[in-house]
């Protein structure tokens, strides 16, 4: 909290208080202006400052560092003081503090008497004091730790994002290095559709959320590079059921999922197409997504990019989604809920 607000706080809270008390007595016949210039006035900018010496200077100086003892100390004899000096400024204005009806008659109150009452009122504004900075304190360091986790979060989400560029470039040029070996028409096309996604990669996700029908589309033109690479002889089943219109999803969420089914799946038969759904309402998305398994990489499941969306998801979508993977002996199935 800036300093500016921290004065107007504590200004509006003593103004409040001795207000409240002025409001209290305001009909009692014997509270002359005097007398309220004087108990609420001197005496209240009295107590108000021991408030304050023990909140800003005892309670750093002595209480912060452990020194117990020398705060207690410290205390007592500022206590004491300011009951002597409380009692001796009642002896200036004594008709107004020190004196009171007993059995009809006016009587003053002894240095004793009105020490041990005036000793109580300063222990409730010592006492108001630790309470109101151990409080601010707890709060402060309750926001920096926060502050540290949020920056901690950030750093963690930018390193798992970062990990995901290379990733896909790395297979996607593995993809284009096999067309190229071919010698395929299709070479030239397939280094277009991988531009157009790198240009999405770095220029439309560099917000916390992008728009899910660019998502979608996004998904769609690496699926397109994938059927480019296989010769248009894969075998993708896609499809996209609801509306999808101003929905948001976290960027490069899903795409991992996609190239497991590719990397580690049969894309080529037609009897077992991949097959993926995402079923999209205004606050929900479905994504379901199953291959079949090559006989000889059945145990090559996972990798980086599929720990890399469960941290994300964790990280992003905190008790919003639901992530159920199946990996049995023939297929591999994978389904997300997601709160968008």
């Amino acid at each position: 909290m800036k300093k500016s607000w921290q004065i107007f706080w504590h200004v509006l809270f003593w103004v409040s208080i001795i207000s409240f008390f002025l409001f209290i007595v305001h009909d009692n016949s014997k509270m002359t202006v005097q007398r309220m210039l004087v108990i609420f006035g001197l005496y209240g900018c009295i107590n108000i400052s021991l408030f304050y010496l023990n909140y800003l200077f005892f309670i750093p100086v002595f209480l912060n560092r452990k020194r117990y003892g020398m705060y207690a100390v410290a205390i007592a004899l500022t206590i004491v003081a300011y009951g002597i000096g409380k009692y001796g400024i009642g002896v200036l204005f004594k008709e107004d503090v020190l004196m009171h009806m007993r059995d009809r008659k006016e009587v003053m109150i002894g240095f004793w008497s009105y020490f041990i009452s005036t000793f109580f009122t300063s222990l409730l504004f010592v006492f108001l004091s630790v309470v109101l900075k151990f409080s601010s304190d707890w709060f402060l360091n309750e926001r920096i730790q926060r502050d540290l986790e949020n920056q901690r979060l950030s750093a963690e989400l930018a390193f798992l994002k970062s990990q995901i560029n290379p990733h896909f470039l790395f297979n996607s040029l593995n993809s284009i290095y096999s067309l190229a070996y071919q010698q395929s028409e299709n070479t030239p096309g397939a280094i277009l559709k991988l531009s157009e996604i790198m240009r999405y990669m770095l220029y439309e996700c560099n917000d916390n959320k992008v728009d899910l029908a660019k998502e979608l589309q996004y998904l769609q033109n690496y699926i397109d590079l994938q059927k480019i690479r296989f010769g248009n002889k894969a075998y993708i089943d896609f499809k996209i059921d609801g509306k999808v219109d101003d929905q948001q999803i976290v960027p490069l969420l899903l795409i991992a999922f996609i190239e497991n089914a590719f990397k580690h799946g049969i894309a080529n038969d037609s009897l077992t197409p991949i097959q993926m759904l995402i079923t999209v309402d205004q606050q929900n998305l479905h994504f379901y997504i199953q291959n079949k398994k090559h006989s000889n990489n059945r145990d090559a499941i996972g990798g980086i990019g599929l720990n890399n969306v469960k941290r994300r998801l964790d990280l992003l979508y905190p008790g919003k989604y639901n992530l159920d993977i199946r990996d049995e002996i023939d297929t591999y199935t994978c389904e997300l809920s997601l709160v968008l």
